[in-house]
Protein backbone atom coordinates (compact mmCIF):
# COMPACT_ATOMS: atom_id res chain seq x y z
CA UNK A 1 0.00 0.00 0.00
CA UNK A 2 1.36 3.10 -0.95
CA UNK A 3 0.88 5.49 1.72
CA UNK A 4 0.29 9.10 1.53
CA UNK A 5 3.34 11.75 2.18
CA UNK A 6 2.13 13.08 5.52
CA UNK A 7 1.56 9.66 6.73
CA UNK A 8 4.96 7.55 8.18
CA UNK A 9 5.04 4.11 9.13
CA UNK A 10 8.14 2.84 10.85
CA UNK A 11 8.41 -0.98 11.11
CA UNK A 12 9.88 -2.73 13.97
CA UNK A 13 8.84 -6.59 15.03
CA UNK A 14 8.66 -5.88 18.83
CA UNK A 15 5.43 -6.52 20.46
CA UNK A 16 4.47 -2.94 20.94
CA UNK A 17 2.83 -0.07 18.43
CA UNK A 18 3.61 3.79 18.83
CA UNK A 19 1.05 6.24 17.79
CA UNK A 20 1.37 9.99 17.17
CA UNK A 21 -1.26 11.63 16.30
CA UNK A 22 -1.00 14.88 17.40
CA UNK A 23 2.35 16.38 16.55
CA UNK A 24 1.72 17.76 12.97
CA UNK A 25 1.86 21.12 12.10
CA UNK A 26 0.45 20.86 8.09
CA UNK A 27 -2.68 23.12 8.19
CA UNK A 28 -3.27 21.30 5.21
CA UNK A 29 -4.02 24.84 3.00
CA UNK A 30 -6.10 26.43 6.06
CA UNK A 31 -4.36 29.08 6.73
CA UNK A 32 -6.27 31.66 5.27
CA UNK A 33 -9.47 30.88 7.03
CA UNK A 34 -7.56 30.54 10.02
CA UNK A 35 -7.48 33.55 12.34
CA UNK A 36 -3.69 32.71 12.39
CA UNK A 37 -1.52 29.98 11.26
CA UNK A 38 -0.20 30.14 14.81
CA UNK A 39 -3.37 29.77 16.67
CA UNK A 40 -3.82 26.51 14.53
CA UNK A 41 -0.67 24.85 15.53
CA UNK A 42 -1.02 26.37 19.13
CA UNK A 43 -2.20 22.67 20.81
CA UNK A 44 -0.14 20.62 19.07
CA UNK A 45 1.78 17.93 21.06
CA UNK A 46 4.69 19.91 20.81
CA UNK A 47 7.90 17.39 19.94
CA UNK A 48 6.60 14.45 21.67
CA UNK A 49 7.80 12.88 18.06
CA UNK A 50 11.72 14.00 19.15
CA UNK A 51 10.83 13.10 23.18
CA UNK A 52 9.91 9.45 21.62
CA UNK A 53 12.44 8.85 18.62
CA UNK A 54 14.14 5.78 20.84
CA UNK A 55 11.06 3.80 20.14
CA UNK A 56 12.55 2.23 17.19
CA UNK A 57 15.76 1.60 18.89
CA UNK A 58 13.68 -1.09 20.89
CA UNK A 59 11.86 -2.23 17.94
CA UNK A 60 8.82 -0.62 18.20
CA UNK A 61 6.22 0.43 14.86
CA UNK A 62 5.69 3.94 14.44
CA UNK A 63 2.46 5.51 12.90
CA UNK A 64 2.66 8.93 12.64
CA UNK A 65 0.68 11.89 10.87
CA UNK A 66 1.89 15.80 10.17
CA UNK A 67 -1.39 16.51 9.91
CA UNK A 68 -2.82 19.06 12.54
CA UNK A 69 -5.02 18.04 14.69
CA UNK A 70 -7.13 21.32 13.22
CA UNK A 71 -7.56 19.73 10.55
CA UNK A 72 -8.49 16.87 11.51
CA UNK A 73 -8.17 15.42 15.42
CA UNK A 74 -7.22 11.41 14.21
CA UNK A 75 -8.14 10.77 18.38
CA UNK A 76 -12.09 11.41 18.43
CA UNK A 77 -14.98 9.46 17.39
CA UNK A 78 -15.54 9.68 13.62
CA UNK A 79 -19.10 10.16 14.51
CA UNK A 80 -18.67 13.54 16.27
CA UNK A 81 -19.54 11.96 19.09
CA UNK A 82 -17.76 13.46 22.86
CA UNK A 83 -15.66 11.15 24.66
CA UNK A 84 -16.14 12.84 27.79
CA UNK A 85 -19.74 14.11 28.16
CA UNK A 86 -20.48 16.84 30.40
CA UNK A 87 -17.09 17.83 29.74
CA UNK A 88 -15.22 21.00 27.63
CA UNK A 89 -13.43 18.87 25.11
CA UNK A 90 -12.52 19.53 20.92
CA UNK A 91 -14.50 18.18 18.24
CA UNK A 92 -13.06 15.60 15.30
CA UNK A 93 -12.28 19.04 13.27
CA UNK A 94 -12.08 21.62 16.20
CA UNK A 95 -13.29 25.02 15.62
CA UNK A 96 -12.05 26.37 18.87
CA UNK A 97 -8.69 26.00 20.62
CA UNK A 98 -8.67 24.28 24.37
CA UNK A 99 -9.02 27.61 25.47
CA UNK A 100 -11.78 28.38 23.84
CA UNK A 101 -10.85 30.76 21.31
CA UNK A 102 -12.02 30.73 17.88
CA UNK A 103 -9.61 29.21 15.16
CA UNK A 104 -11.45 30.10 12.01
CA UNK A 105 -12.23 33.55 10.52
CA UNK A 106 -16.03 34.14 10.49
CA UNK A 107 -18.19 32.23 8.13
CA UNK A 108 -14.78 29.92 7.42
CA UNK A 109 -15.87 27.15 9.74
CA UNK A 110 -16.29 23.94 8.21
CA UNK A 111 -19.38 22.06 7.40
CA UNK A 112 -20.79 18.58 7.09
CA UNK A 113 -19.62 17.81 4.10
CA UNK A 114 -15.83 19.03 3.86
CA UNK A 115 -15.82 17.16 8.02
CA UNK A 116 -16.60 14.36 5.84
CA UNK A 117 -14.15 15.09 3.00
CA UNK A 118 -11.51 15.88 5.81
CA UNK A 119 -12.55 12.18 7.69
CA UNK A 120 -11.97 10.25 4.63
CA UNK A 121 -8.48 11.90 3.34
CA UNK A 122 -6.84 12.21 6.58
CA UNK A 123 -9.00 10.20 9.40
CA UNK A 124 -9.68 6.75 7.24
CA UNK A 125 -5.82 6.42 6.53
CA UNK A 126 -4.37 7.13 9.73
CA UNK A 127 -6.55 4.43 11.20
CA UNK A 128 -5.86 1.83 8.17
CA UNK A 129 -2.74 2.31 8.97
CA UNK A 130 -2.82 1.32 12.83
CA UNK A 131 -5.00 -1.50 11.96
CA UNK A 132 -2.82 -2.70 9.61
CA UNK A 133 0.36 -2.72 11.74
CA UNK A 134 -1.56 -4.15 14.96
CA UNK A 135 -2.73 -7.10 12.37
CA UNK A 136 0.61 -7.77 11.79
CA UNK A 137 2.27 -7.61 15.20
CA UNK A 138 -0.81 -9.84 16.54
CA UNK A 139 0.16 -12.47 13.61
CA UNK A 140 3.70 -12.44 15.69
CA UNK A 141 2.88 -12.51 18.85
CA UNK A 142 0.16 -13.45 21.37
CA UNK A 143 -0.48 -10.07 22.93
CA UNK A 144 0.61 -6.31 22.01
CA UNK A 145 0.46 -3.39 23.24
CA UNK A 146 -0.48 -0.41 21.45
CA UNK A 147 0.92 3.11 23.10
CA UNK A 148 -0.89 6.17 22.06
CA UNK A 149 1.29 9.15 22.57
CA UNK A 150 0.32 12.76 23.78
CA UNK A 151 1.28 15.53 25.95
CA UNK A 152 -0.58 18.90 26.73
CA UNK A 153 -0.16 22.29 28.82
CA UNK A 154 0.02 21.87 32.57
CA UNK A 155 -2.44 24.03 33.41
CA UNK A 156 -5.58 24.57 31.22
CA UNK A 157 -8.52 26.08 33.39
CA UNK A 158 -11.16 24.92 30.72
CA UNK A 159 -10.11 21.15 30.72
CA UNK A 160 -9.51 20.69 34.17
CA UNK A 161 -9.17 22.18 37.77
CA UNK A 162 -5.32 22.89 38.99
CA UNK A 163 -2.62 21.48 37.92
CA UNK A 164 -2.07 18.48 35.67
CA UNK A 165 0.39 15.41 36.91
CA UNK A 166 3.19 15.18 34.94
CA UNK A 167 2.11 11.97 33.94
CA UNK A 168 -1.14 10.84 32.92
CA UNK A 169 -1.70 7.01 31.98
CA UNK A 170 -5.51 6.39 30.71
CA UNK A 171 -6.76 2.94 29.71
CA UNK A 172 -10.00 3.53 29.18
CA UNK A 173 -10.97 2.51 33.07
CA UNK A 174 -9.27 -0.58 32.96
CA UNK A 175 -11.29 -1.22 29.09
CA UNK A 176 -8.86 -1.18 27.05
CA UNK A 177 -5.48 -3.13 28.51
CA UNK A 178 -5.38 -6.46 31.20
CA UNK A 179 -4.95 -5.12 34.89
CA UNK A 180 -1.31 -6.65 34.76
CA UNK A 181 -0.25 -4.11 32.11
CA UNK A 182 -1.69 -1.35 34.01
CA UNK A 183 0.00 -2.34 37.00
CA UNK A 184 3.25 -2.66 35.82
CA UNK A 185 3.14 1.17 33.76
CA UNK A 186 1.73 2.22 37.12
CA UNK A 187 4.85 0.85 38.69
CA UNK A 188 7.50 2.36 36.70
CA UNK A 189 5.02 5.94 37.21
CA UNK A 190 5.36 4.99 41.10
CA UNK A 191 9.32 4.87 40.62
CA UNK A 192 9.95 8.09 38.60
CA UNK A 193 9.10 10.06 41.99
CA UNK A 194 7.24 12.35 39.54
CA UNK A 195 3.23 13.11 39.65
CA UNK A 196 1.40 10.54 38.14
CA UNK A 197 -2.77 9.36 38.03
CA UNK A 198 -4.10 6.69 36.61
CA UNK A 199 -7.31 6.90 34.54
CA UNK A 200 -8.03 10.52 35.73
CA UNK A 201 -8.84 13.28 32.89
CA UNK A 202 -7.82 11.27 30.58
CA UNK A 203 -8.64 8.32 30.36
CA UNK A 204 -7.90 7.47 26.45
CA UNK A 205 -9.57 8.80 23.56
CA UNK A 206 -10.86 7.11 20.87
CA UNK A 207 -7.18 5.36 19.45
CA UNK A 208 -7.11 3.70 22.91
CA UNK A 209 -11.14 2.87 23.14
CA UNK A 210 -11.12 1.34 19.41
CA UNK A 211 -8.31 -0.03 19.59
CA UNK A 212 -7.76 -1.34 22.99
CA UNK A 213 -9.21 -5.20 22.60
CA UNK A 214 -7.12 -7.36 25.38
CA UNK A 215 -9.87 -10.28 24.79
CA UNK A 216 -8.31 -10.57 21.00
CA UNK A 217 -4.55 -9.70 22.59
CA UNK A 218 -4.67 -6.06 21.75
CA UNK A 219 -3.92 -4.07 25.05
CA UNK A 220 -4.13 -0.37 24.74
CA UNK A 221 -2.26 2.91 26.39
CA UNK A 222 -2.58 6.59 26.03
CA UNK A 223 0.03 8.83 28.25
CA UNK A 224 -0.57 12.04 28.67
CA UNK A 225 2.19 14.15 29.50
CA UNK A 226 2.20 17.52 31.34
CA UNK A 227 4.51 19.77 28.75
CA UNK A 228 6.36 21.19 31.45
CA UNK A 229 7.79 17.19 32.30
CA UNK A 230 10.34 17.17 29.05
CA UNK A 231 10.36 21.27 27.86
CA UNK A 232 10.57 24.89 29.95
CA UNK A 233 6.91 25.54 29.35
CA UNK A 234 6.24 29.25 30.00
CA UNK A 235 3.25 29.95 32.88
CA UNK A 236 1.51 31.65 30.52
CA UNK A 237 -1.30 29.98 27.83
CA UNK A 238 1.70 30.74 25.88
CA UNK A 239 1.94 34.05 22.66
CA UNK A 240 3.77 34.07 19.43
CA UNK A 241 6.61 34.70 20.98
CA UNK A 242 7.36 32.16 23.50
CA UNK A 243 5.52 29.22 22.09
CA UNK A 244 6.18 26.37 21.56
CA UNK A 245 9.20 26.63 23.74
CA UNK A 246 12.64 25.03 21.06
CA UNK A 247 13.06 21.49 21.94
CA UNK A 248 16.31 21.00 24.24
CA UNK A 249 17.63 17.88 24.51
CA UNK A 250 19.41 17.75 28.10
CA UNK A 251 16.07 19.66 29.58
CA UNK A 252 13.89 16.65 28.34
CA UNK A 253 16.50 13.60 29.34
CA UNK A 254 15.50 12.65 32.11
CA UNK A 255 11.56 12.26 31.27
CA UNK A 256 13.04 10.41 27.69
CA UNK A 257 14.82 7.97 30.13
CA UNK A 258 12.03 7.50 32.09
CA UNK A 259 9.49 6.96 28.81
CA UNK A 260 12.18 4.37 27.34
CA UNK A 261 11.90 2.41 30.52
CA UNK A 262 7.97 2.39 30.58
CA UNK A 263 8.33 0.86 26.66
CA UNK A 264 10.47 -1.55 27.63
CA UNK A 265 8.37 -2.42 30.64
CA UNK A 266 5.19 -2.54 28.12
CA UNK A 267 7.33 -5.07 25.44
CA UNK A 268 8.45 -7.09 28.17
CA UNK A 269 5.23 -7.45 29.63
CA UNK A 270 4.02 -8.56 26.26
CA UNK A 271 6.38 -10.76 25.78
CA UNK A 272 5.46 -12.83 29.34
Amino acid sequence: MTLPSWLTVTRGKAPLLVSIPHTGIDLAGLENRLVSPWLGRRDADWWIDKLYDFAEELGATVVHTAISRTVIDVNRDPSGASLYPGQATTGLCPTETFDGDPLYRESEEPGPSEVDERREKYFVPYHAALQAELDRLRALHPKIVLYDCHSIRSVLPRLFEGTLPVFNLGTNDGKSADPGLQATVGQVLAETGESFVVNGRFKGGWITRHFGQPQNGIHALQMELSNRGYMREPESKGAPDNWPVPYDPAFAAPIRARLKRILESAIAWAGR
